[in-house]
């Protein structure tokens, strides 16, 4: 869940851009578009949806990682954040 303005923000302008694709795919079908224009369309509206999924994921990490970090004994938070940012490349990578 986006927990600052900014993110809140960002995650709002992404949901409605994926609403505003999922309705074009939805007139595409209604209008019998050929199946190369749908699966491309499709391919669009699933890489916005990951996208999205991806920056929740990160935001949460962080927040996690973050809360924990203030336990005694905890990472330093420069190794914390590298951390985060390493699991988020492998994660994007698998998503692509």
């Amino acid at each position: 869940m986006p927990h600052t303005p900014e993110e809140k923000k960002r995650v709002i302008t992404r949901l409605r851009r994926i609403k505003g694709q999922a309705e074009a795919l939805e007139r595409a079908v209604d209008a019998g578009t050929e199946c190369g224009a749908l699966l491309q369309q499709l391919a669009a509206l699933r890489g916005a949806a990951t996208g999205l999924m991806a920056e929740v994921l990160e935001s949460h990490l962080r927040e996690t990682f973050g809360a924990a970090n203030t336990d005694a004994g905890a990472l330093p938070l420069e190794k914390a954040e590298a951390e985060i940012d390493q699991i988020m490349r492998i994660i994007r990578s698998y998503l692509k």
